[in-house]
């Protein structure tokens, strides 16, 4: 552990920006990033914890539950009710630490050996949901890159492979924790087809802001929506799963879309993470007999499309207030129905704003434009929702030559014919 030069280090953004993620995305108090040698647990990163002088960021490594990983080989210590499990229950950290349950994913060297941990403690008992635990492992993932980046640029020329090996390791972290915030599978709605589609920008190594979610609320109600954080990695990535996480909480307690995003911009202010912001349109929708009712709400987004089985498309959504800037919102719920046959499309300025590809006769590159989207999403005859991303994530690529400009989500929800 000495050789990484990290023992009684200040905090560092790098290693900061991560433990305020992982706080984030489990919704627990408390974040470390910490090192451990034979006779010391040090944290690099402490969020929850008034530890400001460095003597205060360290304990002995038998009052650590960081050590419990030291002998696992690199595998993961969960822990969900500390005080009932047999192996922490008579650990003399649980009562003065307020250890409810405690998570941890190791730091590895790259040779395997355990430097330390990336954890959250949680005050109460608390049943991890594989999702956290997904982007806890992501997280220690990058920690340990960021270490072992350190330590391969301080050898000689002969250790410059390593170097670009951590390098490009570093990029598909970056990706990694960007496809952490994202749903692998949509949720299944009974009697509705739903489907969605991410797509980097080309070239892009960077965690970016864009996201979508599709969930259920109580009762008949769902939810979904589509966002994009202002600016890119993992400040945004901070952002980004504040949002999803609140958006799920706040879901089942309010129906009205406009009053979940008020408290959503309430708990960005709160939180004040650097000067980021973020639009969304947010929908609250249940099934009937003849389709899908529901409400939306458009707080700084492009609004939404509906494309009616005959072909015909509109906008749905009034303006709104962005959010994470202002204390006061002017956000509006706007009723919406869909029949069979009907669709209803959320999308990110990545779309509408894809440049065209470029040519040796002309430098101008326009965009591809509001109208020319709902162009392409009239055209969508005949296709399932599957069919329709993948046709409109034709399109975009045509348009752009495969060489995307920003990052672009779709999601489609869409009610089958009648047969």
């Amino acid at each position: 552990m000495t050789a990484t030069g990290l023992l009684e280090t200040g905090p560092e953004d790098a290693f900061e920006d991560l433990a305020q993620l992982a706080a984030s995305v489990t919704g627990c108090t408390r974040a470390f990033i910490t090192l451990v040698d034979d006779h010391r647990s040090f944290w690099k990163s402490c969020v929850g914890v008034n530890a400001p002088e460095l003597p205060t960021r360290q304990n002995p490594v038998r009052e650590s539950f960081c050590y419990f990983l030291v002998g696992l080989g690199g595998e993961p210590f969960v822990i969900e009710d500390a005080a009932a499990d047999p192996r922490t229950s008579g650990h003399p950290s649980v009562v003065p630490m307020k250890i409810g349950a405690w998570a941890g994913y190791p730091i590895l060297a790259p040779g395997g050996e355990v430097l330390g941990s990336m954890c959250v403690i949680d005050e109460n008992p608390h049943t991890w949901q594989p999702a956290e635990l997904s982007s806890l492992a992501t997280m220690a993932r990058a920690v340990s890159n960021e270490i072992n980046l350190r330590t391969s640029l301080t050898v000689a020329q002969d250790a410059l492979v390593t170097a670009q090996d951590a390098l490009r390791t570093s990029s598909a972290l970056a990706r990694s924790l960007q496809d952490s915030l994202l749903p692998p599978v949509l949720q299944q709605v009974p009697g509705l087809e739903t489907a969605a589609s991410y797509l980097p920008a080309a070239g892009g190594t960077t965690v970016v802001g864009d996201f979508y979610d599709l969930f259920h609320a109580k009762g008949p109600w769902w939810c979904t929506v589509m966002g994009d954080v202002c600016g890119k990695g993992t400040e945004a990535a901070k952002v980004t799963a504040l949002a999803r996480y609140t958006l799920r909480a706040e879901a089942t307690q309010h129906l009205s879309p406009a009053l979940v995003c008020e408290r959503l911009n309430s708990a960005l202010l709160e939180q004040r993470i650097g000067d980021r912001f973020l639009t969304a349109v947010y929908v609250t929708f249940r099934t009937t007999g003849g389709g899908i009712a529901g409400r939306l709400c458009t707080a700084g987004h492009l609004p939404a499309l509906i494309r009616r089985a005959d072909g015909r498309v509109q906008q749905v959504g009034r303006p709104g207030t962005l959010l994470g800037v202002f204390p006061d919102v002017l956000l509006n719920d706007v009723r919406f129905r869909l029949a069979p046959g009907d669709t209803l499309l959320l999308y990110t300025d990545g779309a509408t704003e894809a440049r065209a590809r470029r040519t040796t006769s002309s430098g101008d590159r326009p965009q591809f434009g509001e109208d020319a989207l709902a162009a392409a999403f009239a055209g969508c005859r005949g296709l399932d929702a599957a069919g329709i991303v993948t046709h409109l994530s034709e399109i975009l690529a045509e348009h752009s030559g495969d060489w995307a400009s920003d990052d672009t989500a779709l999601l489609v929800l869409r009610v089958p014919p009648r047969s």
